[in-house]
């Protein structure tokens, strides 16, 4: 990758992201994150016109430079990452009532 490190802060829509085995995994779709706080979440990644975008977390983010991001997956990881937008499957919990004091 060439150029200067630039911050998350001018990421663009449409910069292309490279994978570790130097493959373009797609174009960014949009940037998550709170520019308030600085806290950078992650990129949503279009990885082409009829697939949704990838929600790919900043920590897998190893170089931002005008125009381009380099990610420390491969194009199978990525493949492997969900769909932008997802909701996470939801956690059952069950309370045991037998151990509740009763009045």
């Amino acid at each position: 990758m060439t150029g200067d490190p630039v911050s998350w802060f001018v990421i663009e829509k449409g910069w292309e992201v490279v994978g570790s085995d130097g493959k373009e995994l797609g174009k960014i779709d949009e940037v998550v994150g709170d520019t308030d706080k600085d806290i950078f979440n992650g990129l949503a990644v279009s990885p082409g016109l009829l697939r949704k975008p990838r929600y790919l977390p900043a920590e897998h983010v190893r170089a931002i430079t005008e125009g381009s991001i380099e990610v420390d997956l491969d194009s199978e990881a990525f493949d492997r990452l969900g769909e932008h937008g997802e909701v996470p499957p939801s956690v059952e919990i069950r309370a045991d009532t037998t151990d509740l004091p009763t009045s």
